[in-house]
């Protein structure tokens, strides 16, 4: 069995507790208009051009292999077995134990390869590794049920409770996905909400007094974040070939006065 990967990243500090691997999926079920890794939404393989990279030596017109010495041409998407992905994750063990850490598995949407992503998590457990999923939530509960029991903390994000706002920035309703969430919080999963605060979009004080409100009726979550609006991947749109919207940044105030209203406890 094997599964579509886009990058494995070692020594992150923002993907759960202590320090992680992060396994990046390839694929996306969802179109976020701020959406900072473009290159996680298809489910193919893609190639990204970074043009200010390019030397003009003509390489890549003249051979079939992906190679290209300035790296101006990069093959985003690789194919990796079970069991590859666990070798690259074992490596860093001793930090993971150090400090709390362990391994999340992020996308695009890794529960997309959902059969895929449980035979790593049987893996991680059975090697007493921490496991995070980060997961936008639109996705049957069924499969849900399938990696609770190997799953040691969610990472779910909230991008705007109103169906409408978030079909218009996103693509779909959130229907599905706070369903999911209430599900989730009810079942006593341990898990990290996460908000994107996009201007214009989900940064009104009334957004986040409903999704106080939905904690209020549903269970808080172990944690949740605010997670500011930022063009950092803006360059990546660029070497796919694509066009992104943009948005204001919110100030470090407005994040505060935010936080004042769903953050309480």
């Amino acid at each position: 069995m094997k599964g579509l990967i886009f990058n494995i990243q070692r020594f992150c500090i923002h993907d759960g507790p202590g320090i992680r691997t992060t396994v990046f999926f390839k694929g996306c079920n969802l179109s976020c208009a701020w959406c900072h890794n473009p290159e996680s939404q298809s489910p193919y393989k893609e190639t990204m051009f970074y043009e200010d990279k390019c030397i003009g030596c003509g390489r890549c017109k003249n051979t079939s292999d992906f190679i290209c010495p300035s790296g101006a041409r990069e093959l985003c998407g690789k194919e990796y077995s079970v069991n590859e992905v666990l070798a690259e994750v074992v490596k860093d063990k001793s930090f993971y134990e150090n400090s709390g850490g362990g391994v999340t598995f992020s996308g695009g949407e890794c529960m997309l390869q959902i059969d895929f992503l449980l035979e790593i998590l049987k893996k991680c457990k059975k090697n007493g590794i921490h496991i995070t999923v980060d997961t936008a939530g639109h996705i049957p509960w069924t499969d849900f049920e399938k990696i609770m029991l190997y799953t040691d903390l969610f990472l779910y994000d909230i991008k705007s409770m109103d169906s409408n706002t978030h079909k218009k920035y996103v693509g779909v309703g959130n229907e599905l996905i706070l369903d999911n969430l209430a599900r989730l919080l009810k079942s006593k999963a341990a898990v990290r909400v996460r908000v994107p605060v996009i201007p214009s979009v989900n940064d009104a004080e009334e957004e986040m007094q409903k999704i106080k409100l939905f904690f209020d009726e549903n269970g808080h979550p172990t944690e949740i974040e605010l997670l500011p609006y930022h063009r950092m991947g803006e360059h990546k749109y660029e070497s796919l070939g694509k066009s992104t919207q943009k948005f204001d940044i919110p100030s470090k105030e407005k994040i505060e006065i935010l936080k004042h209203i769903v953050v309480p406890y």
